[in-house]
């Protein structure tokens, strides 16, 4: 009776879509894929440099939060320099939390804000205009752009924690009671049923058949909570939410969004056992030192060099995981703040460049070697973007340089005058491109009907 009541919202929206009567009757385009434990894309091995832009929506908006002429450029300025593969933003809910995404995409259940949507429509005609890709997450464990808590909120008529008055661990503890919350998933899943299957107003598509996009992830770092209580839900939650994206778009992939062991309570078997799915394709990770207390840029000489030895042990232990399991995995986060943690752009990147150079180069000669790692996306690309106020606050209808509303403007945001480490980007992604013309991938039914 539990698990008939924990699949009721995939079962009655099963039943929505089947009495669908617009269900995929086009040509098959080019979608990419997973081989093994390889990316492939028009036949062809995949590996991508990329980025975070998960505001893209935002500035692609036809209302009061667009810049389209900057969006157009920051895409131009990306594609220019290697980086063709973006993570975004494809979901917001109008938060009870004062310190969160506004305006948001969902303002409440069903009603949802069409200059937002308008503004992703936008984005995913210019990126296939370029051959771009994107990873598109549908909710968020943390509170800056409403998410599983807002779906709480919601359910439940009211009464959610507030991480600024009953501090993160309590909200930790709200958000993850999202994955035993059978009404709030329901809402969870309308959001997605309208998403998936919403028609492109610039280029005609709808979203299931576009091959701009690389993959559906189930959320921004789904975690079980704080402690193992939850996990059976949660790894629950994974499989059927895959699933249903799996019945209701057969072309995309489906991710998980996860920061890796940091994000499964820093253990291997709800690692493996929550992302074992065979719904889930590939695998993601995280990698933030400084959340993580590993570093410290106003004490670098004291913290960098274990920063470093961490981030490599972290990265080979997820390569090693994603090899147990035989899927890919990709490095879809990862940032470190300015030298003396400074905001600014023109301010030192020191410790940043060296930290990058050196991860970005076990990536590469990972991939290289046969690992099932494939491509990288930074935290995150500032672009144009600058910081408004003198104390960082992020304040509603200020540009977006990349960091959450919740964390300094300029945290971990790349500008783009930060020459020095652009130099580094194009140069991992020259590295990465050449691994995609190493080999094409032979259908061994075209080799019968040559011999034949």
């Amino acid at each position: 009776m539990r698990k008939l009541f924990l699949f009721l919202p995939l079962i009655l929206f099963s039943v929505l879509l089947a009495s669908c009567s617009t269900i995929f009757f086009w040509q098959q385009p080019e979608y990419i894929k997973v081989r093994g434990t390889q990316f492939e894309y028009g036949g062809m091995p995949y590996y991508f440099t990329g980025t975070n832009l998960w505001y893209g929506c935002y500035i692609g908006s036809d209302g009061s939060t667009g810049d389209r002429a900057r969006l157009v450029r920051e895409l131009d300025d990306l594609k220019a320099n290697g980086i063709t593969n973006l993570r975004i933003l494809g979901a917001s809910n109008l938060s009870y939390i004062v310190n969160s995404l506004k305006p948001a995409i969902q303002i409440k259940p069903g009603l949802y804000d069409q200059h937002l949507l308008d503004g992703l429509d936008f984005l995913l005609s210019e990126m296939h205009k370029r051959d771009m890709h994107v990873v598109i997450f549908l909710t968020n464990y943390w509170e800056w752009s409403g998410g599983m808590a807002q779906y709480n909120d919601w359910a439940n008529g009211g009464g959610g924690v507030k991480p600024s008055v009953d501090g993160y661990g309590a909200f930790m503890d709200y958000s993850a009671t999202f994955y035993k919350n059978s009404r709030a998933q329901t809402l969870f899943y309308r959001f997605v049923y309208s998403l998936v299957n919403r028609k492109n107003r610039y280029d005609g598509l709808r979203y299931y058949e576009d091959p701009t996009i690389m993959a559906w992830e189930l959320a921004n770092e789904p975690r079980p909570g704080r402690n193992a209580e939850l996990v059976p839900e949660w790894t629950h939650w994974l499989d059927s939410t895959a699933h249903y994206l799996h019945i209701i778009d057969p072309n995309h992939l489906v991710t998980t969004g996860s920061e890796g062991t940091i994000g499964t309570l820093q253990d291997t078997t709800y690692f493996l056992t929550g992302f074992n799915s065979k719904y889930i394709d590939y695998l993601t990770f995280h990698l933030w030192p400084k959340n993580w207390s590993w570093f410290d840029a106003k004490n670098i000489a004291g913290t960098y060099p274990r920063t470093v030895d961490n981030a490599v042990k972290y990265i080979d232990l997820q390569i090693h995981l994603a090899r147990e399991l035989g899927k890919p995995i990709t490095m879809e986060e990862f940032g470190l703040p300015r030298d003396n943690e400074a905001y600014d752009p023109g301010t030192p990147t020191t410790a940043r460049d060296d930290y990058f150079r050196k991860i970005l180069g076990l990536v590469a000669d990972s991939a290289a070697s046969g690992a099932p790692i494939a491509g990288t996306n930074f935290w995150g690309w500032g672009g144009e973007g600058r910081p408004q106020h003198p104390d960082h606050k992020w304040q509603t209808g200020d540009p977006f340089v990349g960091d959450p509303p919740q964390e300094p403007q300029g945290l971990n945001s790349v500008y783009n005058t930060d020459t020095s480490t652009i130099a580094i980007f194009r140069e991992n992604a020259a590295q990465m491109k050449a691994l995609d013309k190493r080999e094409r991938f032979v259908d061994k039914d075209e080799i019968a009907k040559s011999v034949r």
